[in-house]
């Protein structure tokens, strides 16, 4: 029997909008979007990192990230600076960082309850197969071919 690949595209876009929903949900009491954690997030992985680094390993526009980050920025969560030549650089404030680490708590209870109904091990292969499917991606999402379908 053949996979019918139109249907599991769709099922995997279910599952991530889900995905998505569940940790909005989650995050929401904390004063967070999951958009906006996940900028903290990455701002912890590449202190220092540009806009548009950032913007890059968020799937985001450069223009998107700046308006993000300036909101962000006024929350006293992150900090902008001045970097080589034009380059602007960003990192974490205290704050940013207790709220990162406060988002995790929440993001864990959340993810073990949306992922409850799967075992260990078909967490574990679901983790290999969509690492698989994922496996060289583009680095900048901005040049992918198609963008429409992106979260």
């Amino acid at each position: 029997m053949t996979t019918d690949l139109e249907t599991l595209g769709l099922v995997i876009k279910r599952a991530q909008y889900r995905n998505h929903r569940t940790m909005d949900t989650a995050l929401r009491g904390i004063g967070v979007s999951l958009v906006q954690w996940d900028a903290l997030r990455a701002v912890e992985r590449m202190p220092g990192a540009s806009g548009h680094d950032l913007a890059s390993a968020t799937f985001q526009s450069d223009q998107s990230f700046g308006t993000l980050a300036s909101r962000l920025i006024e929350r006293g969560l992150i900090d902008r600076s001045a970097g080589r030549g034009r380059r602007l650089e960003y990192t974490l404030t205290q704050h940013g960082r207790a709220v990162l680490e406060h988002g995790r708590i929440e993001a864990t209870t959340a993810l073990r309850e949306l992922f409850s109904p799967l075992d260990e091990a078909q967490r574990s292969a679901l983790l290999d197969t969509l690492t698989a499917l994922t496996r060289g991606e583009p680095a900048d999402p901005a040049r992918e071919p198609s963008t429409s379908d992106r979260d």
